[in-house]
């Protein structure tokens, strides 16, 4: 992998990453509730732990190839959160586990704090 390939990045409790591994595919609540998949960009990730991730010690961080997403049909789009100020990737569809390239411990405390795994802290 080239650290130029597009990549995504989703937080995942650890029952969302486990019903992954038995069905191939990561499809997180939010996908039924409003029909995409909410991810960030790597600069997004600890702010969005911080905001909707503290108190999850067994969170994970999925490392998402966009280019397997869109050669398996996954649309992604960018939309702009005016609560953030900034676009963030949304995920029309199941990630195929082919997609994911890494999946790494993101223990977020219980006041939100998260340190990206030190792979990621080097981009």
């Amino acid at each position: 992998m080239l650290d130029s390939d597009p990549m995504l990045y989703r937080i995942s409790q650890p029952h969302d990453w486990e019903q992954a591994q038995q069905t191939g595919f990561f499809a997180s609540p939010d996908l039924a509730a409003e029909g995409f998949i909410h991810a960030s960009e790597l600069d997004q990730v600890l702010e969005t732990a911080r905001l909707y991730y503290a108190g999850s010690p067994g969170a994970l961080l999925l490392e998402i190839d966009e280019t397997t997403l869109m050669a398996a049909s996954v649309r992604v789009e960018r939309e702009w959160a005016a609560g953030r100020q900034a676009w963030f990737p949304h995920l029309f569809g199941p990630v195929p586990l082919v997609a994911v390239r890494r999946a790494w411990p993101l223990p977020v405390a219980a006041d939100g704090a998260a340190v990206l795994p030190p792979e990621l802290m080097l981009r």
